[in-house]
């Protein structure tokens, strides 16, 4: 049995101002405009014979994951929840050890769901011609075949052949300057590290065993104490935060005298910058990419991205420009990897932009945050046909709601009426309270809050139906 191993980690701060701590890439739809990273990751197994996939994330991105997945009607064998991030190695041996809880043991196809691939075909070739090493104990990595001298990947040579694309691996190598980097490009005999694996669960357990030890131990004890509701598993916390945090490749990969690599040529990219985004984009006769509302006059060789209004650009190249509601990159692609550096900025000097979109995703639908002032707060709500916010209650603010359009069914304290089109209510400080949208249609409203404390970590929760505290 194929088991897909789907892990959905990581912040992609490079991406910023698109990225955000608690929306990261592998949840935006970069590549294709109705898909996201995920969702493509996804369907990817289309025409593979697999089971289930198993999905770890952050615990903070739980309800995106758990939102997409739906979307893209798949039903996961669980959604593992990392309280904290603790690197690629214990991640793999917590869906591992899943894997096995009923005895079976079956190979763990490990994919990252922000990588992107232009030729699926040619991955599932991949994967089938891993597998019959991957049965016979061997932990196979997928090489990526370079088509330029890169040099922020790591890399890994080949050794002697175990069948007509599957190799030993003969050594991993560090990211190299760009004279090493061409000579391993013209030597032929080198791959990119992908980060993507094939193995069967019991011997990458055996393996992590003998090489790290104590990141079994940590993990096998936070599986131990784990609990599940809906499709999220939560993980032992304290268990899990004793984790050491390491790569697969280095506590495993590394180490392991059973470690193969097969050839992959796919288009592979792991996004990993807005230059490499430009690059699988679609692109004009100007060799332009842009998305959205955007007017190019006499550029060359820019990636433009128009979220929300017009973005024009004139007598440009080489430029990537990324407007969002409220932030806009401006950055050369030669520099693009120090966007990352931004975000640390940002982040120093106690501002939020990295955390969060001025518009934040809920499971019970999407705030934008269109106002705000040193004693109020102006929020756009949409809550989906359905849905229903948690009962609670505020200490330092009041709020008013105004119907746009739908049905909202509103508990007041000891009071539950309905809000219609045009209508608004008032909600006390310290009143406890809720909303949910009773209809068929979105529900939308204007929310104005007002007091002396207008933060997200103002609410008390009473009840909430999605598990939240």
């Amino acid at each position: 049995m194929l088991q897909p191993v789907i892990m959905a980690g990581g912040s992609g701060s490079r991406l910023w101002p698109l990225s955000r701590q608690l929306n990261p890439k592998q949840f935006l739809a970069l590549v294709n405009p109705d898909t996201t990273l995920l969702q493509d990751t996804l369907a990817r197994l289309d025409g593979l014979e697999a089971a289930a996939p198993v999905l770890i994330c952050n615990e903070e991105h739980r309800f995106l994951a758990a939102e997409q997945l739906r979307q893209a009607e798949i039903q996961p064998d669980g959604i593992l929840l990392e309280p904290t991030g603790r690197n690629t190695a214990p991640a793999i041996a917590l869906a591992a050890l899943r894997a096995r809880r009923v005895g079976e043991d079956p190979l763990l196809l490990v994919l990252a769901a922000d990588h992107t691939m232009a030729d699926v075909a040619a991955f599932q070739a991949s994967v089938k011609a891993a597998m019959p090493q991957a049965e016979a104990g061997k932990l196979v990595t997928f090489g990526v075949v370079p088509h330029c001298p890169e040099t922020g990947y790591g890399y890994i040579k080949r050794g002697k052949p175990l069948s007509d694309q599957v190799h030993q691996v003969d050594r991993f190598v560090e990211k190299p300057d760009l004279t090493t980097a061409q000579d391993y490009l013209d030597s032929g005999d080198y791959l990119w590290n992908s980060g993507m694996f094939l193995f069967r669960a019991s011997r990458y357990l055996e393996e992590l065993g003998n090489h790290r030890p104590g990141i079994l131990a940590a993990c096998e004890k936070a599986m131990a104490g784990c609990s599940e509701d809906m499709d999220f598993v939560r993980l032992d916390k304290a268990a899990f935060r004793s984790c050491p945090s390491d790569s697969v490749d280095y506590a495993v990969m590394e180490n392991t005298e059973s470690a193969a690599v097969v050839s992959l040529d796919a288009g592979w990219s792991d996004i990993g910058s807005w230059s490499a985004l430009w690059e699988v984009g679609g692109k004009d006769e100007n060799d332009n990419s842009h998305y959205g509302d955007v007017i190019a006059q006499d550029c060359q060789c820019t990636l433009v991205r128009a979220e929300h209004r017009l973005v024009a650009t004139v007598g440009v190249r080489d430029l990537i420009v990324v407007e969002t509601k409220d932030a806009v990159l401006v950055a050369h692609k030669d520099s693009v990897q120090d966007v990352k550096k931004v975000v640390e900025r940002i982040r120093d000097d106690g501002r939020h932009e990295h955390i969060n979109h001025r518009e934040v995703y809920r499971p019970w639908g999407v705030y934008d945050s269109i106002d705000n002032g040193e004693r109020y707060q102006v929020k756009r709500i949409t809550v989906k046909p359905g849905a229903r916010l948690s009962l609670q209650m505020h200490h330092h603010r009041a709020e008013h709601w105004v119907v746009v359009s739908g049905t909202a069914k509103v508990t007041n304290g000891d009071k539950t009426y309905l809000v219609t089109e045009n209508e608004s209510t008032f909600i006390p400080i310290g009143c406890t309270h809720t909303l949910e949208n009773p209809g068929v249609i979105d529900l939308e409203l204007i929310e104005v809050q007002s007091g002396s404390y207008l933060g997200e970590d103002d609410i008390v929760r009473f009840e909430d139906r999605y598990g939240r505290c």
